[in-house]
């Protein structure tokens, strides 16, 4: 299965539009931390192709971990409607965008694509993300102290 993130990148946050390929229209919105030079729990992370697992914490219960993300670790798609409070470099689908880095109904956006993935994964298929495009050079925003 392949899933695409077309990313929109501004200084208070990354939104993007997540399309699983051959399936239609737009399945959700993404929001996540600005571009700052993939800097570990600070910046978005950089566009690529990414492998796709499930995975169980306590915290998130079951949700999506994105495998050999350079220079990270644990970068994981789950709820969250508000990048800056509640990411630390991972991605969260929304329903709805409300502004730069923040949108509604992050858990039924997550459930949606929990049900692709769950299916694809039973049927022994291998999920991959692609995100693009790469963050054009204005685009970088300083790292907050």
């Amino acid at each position: 299965m392949q899933i695409v993130i077309k990313r929109d990148y501004h200084t208070k946050g990354t939104n993007g539009v997540l399309t699983i390929i051959g399936e239609g229209p737009p399945l959700c919105h993404t929001i996540e931390l600005p571009w700052r030079n993939n800097e570990p729990k600070l910046s978005c992370i950089p566009a690529g192709v990414y492998t796709v697992t499930k995975r169980y914490s306590q915290k998130f219960k079951w949700h999506l971990h994105l495998q050999d993300v350079p220079g990270r670790t644990y970068i994981l798609i789950h709820p969250a409607n508000n990048a800056e409070i509640e990411l630390q470099g991972c991605i969260a689908p929304v329903t709805i965008l409300t502004s730069p880095g923040t949108g509604l109904a992050s858990k039924p956006a997550f459930q949606k694509l929990m049900a692709w993935v769950t299916d694809a994964l039973q049927r022994n298929e291998t999920i991959f993300l692609t995100i693009t495009p790469k963050p054009p050079a204005e685009s970088v925003s300083k790292i907050p102290k």
